[in-house]
């Protein structure tokens, strides 16, 4: 059993997380989960970034203490962590005692190795704020290539690293003026004394992938380190130096150690030796982080940590940025989402598969495209996985599986063969490989229940045990791929526990079948994501661009953590409210609204939500599938829906629909029409089905 230390960058504590965010958290989320399913010890620690300049700033802004803003943002970020279903065993502060102490321990070792050094700095000082600015409060030209818009630390264009005071038409983040430059002393930290050290440790470790390991040769260990500035002085908001009053530990320095700040915390609740996951080499440290924090954490981090007698990490698992749309996030577009605004509209297991199904382990940025968003998660998951349980649980409701497991022509066994190759791609952080092969059983599940047809075999009586039998390989099947997706989607794993009455556990459970337990009522597992959800939640998400600029500025200077992206060019407030696309009035001009009718005349049709029991093609007929729909206890209607070209009749079954159900029957060639199912659109590929949530009921007048 290994023993495994896993740690995401710490969220800044100066505004919410937003879906950029999301992407670093679900991934090591799943990574973990995958490590605890194989049985191996793996926590999960965290912790909120909390001093710097930033925050004081915006506190000093809002009227409160920076004490009261940090705790404000914790509460904030752990609620939208857990309704994201990421689990941390511990997640912390930086501005802990914890925290303190352990700062203390590494400042300790870096002035007995004699690694600091006094220098007087030049640096931007807002004559506004009345503060220093931080590296990241600074934006301007790069020295070296002339890219515009850059932070005062380093150039996300070029890769150059350099002090604020050498950008060129530097601003301030915070007031927008020209700072100042100020001269104060700092304390810095002489890293090229570890130059070979660092060398060894970025080529040969095998901690980093081979394009971060070459960056890092050809753009920094080509020449020698520079001095690393790692105290600022009053006013600042974090620890002060014990031995340098009027300096104060800069975030950057108190920040990585909050990862072992967290694990104390949780080593002294649990009654853990710390020592054990922190010094003993049989202990593997795997971090988590974005491209943007690369240096910090490849060089200045494990430089600390050799000098202070720390573990290294075994492994820095480095992901690229996220994109909407394919373009950068954006408020005046409305897609740069706070997390609490998308769990409004969308479930949260929608974004955790979508995020699964890109990433790789290569540092490359993923795109969020929404058309392909809503698509995917309902091919992917509703119409492959969810579809699976919803047509078989619901035939054996309240009935056992069988005792001895069926032929299944070698299925069960595929499934199970499939364990090592899935568990390999999860290891190596290659989700998008592990979310193909189990999409593939998936295929492979609902190819068998289609062959076998177990709603026909329902019917007959004498066919009851042939349908225990059917039912119990489908299922079975379901449970595998719902115990190789409990990474991802860990609530339906736990739902399919409760379906099947036996909790998924372990990865080994996929190698023998579940039988003999009873099925327990079906309920519904994941509904179909739409359109207007996502469109209600760009909506709410989108700001006027003036305001969106100055947001999305303040945000981009003020964090230092994990971030998505860089920010967007946006269309103006009048270009907003007026531009239309050519397609919107084709709808209206094809079709032209009827004549008004009166409210008495529309309460005439009586408008039901139905549940699709069974859909089948109707023979000789080019667009007609007939649907079998439940009104509610044994009140059922045949339906005849010129729909066959927009959708599989596997598709439909489970789903809730809008049935006007005073409509007079309806004789057709192919039989009676009980009725009419709501859809819009053109015809042919083009028929959109109206629906209602889950959680309405059948029978249900719809007002």
């Amino acid at each position: 059993m290994r023993r495994i230390l896993v740690t995401s960058a710490l969220p800044y504590a100066n505004g919410p997380i937003h879906l950029g965010h999301l992407v670093e958290y679900i991934q090591t989320d799943i990574w973990v989960r995958f490590q605890k399913l194989l049985g191996h010890r793996c926590i999960y620690v965290c912790a909120d970034d909390t001093h710097g300049t930033a925050i004081m700033v915006t506190a000093r802004r809002l009227g409160i203490s920076e004490e009261e803003l940090i705790a404000r943002m914790y509460e904030s970020h752990t609620r939208d962590f857990a309704d994201f279903q990421i689990h941390f065993d511990n997640y912390g502060s930086t501005h802990s005692e914890e925290n303190r102490e352990l700062c203390g321990v590494v400042w300790a070792a870096l002035r007995r190795a004699g690694l600091i050094v006094e220098k007087e700095v030049a640096q931007l000082f807002d004559p506004v704020q009345g503060t220093f600015l931080a590296d990241r409060h600074v934006r301007g030209t790069c020295p070296r290539c002339r890219a515009p818009n850059q932070y005062g630390d380093n150039c996300d264009k070029c890769g150059a690293t350099y002090s604020p005071s050498e950008l060129i038409e530097p601003i301030s983040a915070f007031s927008g003026v020209k700072p100042e430059v100020r001269t104060a002393k700092h304390l810095f930290v002489v890293i090229e004394r570890l130059h070979d050290f660092l060398e060894e440790w970025t080529q040969r470790s095998g901690a980093l992938q081979p394009e971060v390991a070459n960056y890092l040769a050809n753009v920094f260990l080509c020449e020698p380190l520079r001095d690393w500035d790692i105290s600022r002085p009053a006013p600042y908001f974090g620890f002060e130096i014990p031995d340098a009053p009027g300096q104060y530990w800069y975030v950057w320095f108190d920040a990585p150690i909050g990862y072992m700040a967290s694990t104390l915390q949780w080593c002294r609740r649990q009654g853990e030796d710390f020592d054990r996951w922190w010094r003993d080499p049989e202990t593997e440290i795997h971090h988590f982080i974005g491209k943007d924090i690369t240096y910090f954490h490849t060089l200045f981090w494990p430089a600390m940590l050799k000098t202070a007698g720390f573990c290294l990490p075994r492994k820095v698992h480095i992901h690229g940025f996220l994109t909407v749309n394919g373009e950068k996030m954006s408020k005046s577009k409305g897609t740069f989402v706070e997390a609490a605004t998308y769990l409004k509209h969308l479930d949260p297991a929608y974004l955790r598969y979508y995020y699964a199904a890109k990433l790789g382990p290569q540092i490359e940025d993923i795109d969020l495209n929404l058309d392909e968003f809503v698509t995917k998660v309902n091919s992917d998951l509703v119409g492959n996985v969810i579809n699976l349980a919803s047509r078989l649980a619901r035939l054996c409701e309240g009935k056992r599986l069988a005792l001895l497991y069926p032929d299944d022509n070698g299925l069960f066994a595929q499934a199970a063969e499939q364990a090592s190759a899935i568990a390999a791609a999860y290891e190596a952080c290659d989700f998008n490989r592990a979310m193909r092969l189990v999409l593939q059983l998936g295929d492979r599940a609902n190819q068998y229940v289609d062959r076998m047809a177990p709603w026909h075999l329902r019917k007959d009586p004498g066919k009851q045990e042939e349908l225990r039998s059917v039912c119990t390989v489908g299922l079975n099947l379901f449970r595998v791929i719902a115990l190789y997706l409990a990474p991802v989607l860990p609530k339906i794993a736990e739902k399919t526990g409760e379906l099947l009455g036996k909790p998924i556990q372990h990865w080994d459970e996929s190698q023998t079948p579940l039988l003999g337990v009873t099925v327990g009522q079906y309920q519904p597992l994941l509904s179909r994501a739409r359109r207007e959800q996502v469109e209600a939640m760009i909506a709410e998400s989108r700001e006027p661009e003036e305001a969106a600029e100055k947001a999305e500025g303040a945000a981009s200077a003020a964090n230092s953590s994990p971030a998505a992206a860089a920010w967007g060019k946006s269309r103006s407030p009048q270009e907003q409210d007026t531009a239309v696309s050519p397609e919107d009035d084709k709808p209206l001009v094809a079709e032209p609204l009827l004549p008004e009718i009166s409210f008495d005349e529309f309460a005439k049709v009586d408008l039901r939500v139905a549940r699709v029991l069974a859909a089948e093609d109707v023979p000789g007929a080019q667009k007609l599938l007939r649907l079998t729909l439940s009104l509610g206890g044994e009140n059922k209607r045949t339906v005849f829906a010129g729909i066959k070209e927009a959708y599989r009749p596997e598709d439909l079954v489970g789903r809730l629909v809008i049935l006007v159900a005073n409509l007079a029957p309806r004789k057709m060639k192919f039989g009676i029409s009980e009725g009419m199912i709501l859809a819009s659109g053109e015809g042919g590929k083009n028929v959109f089905l109206l629906s209602v949530d889950e959680g309405a009921k059948p029978g249900q007048r719809i007002h």
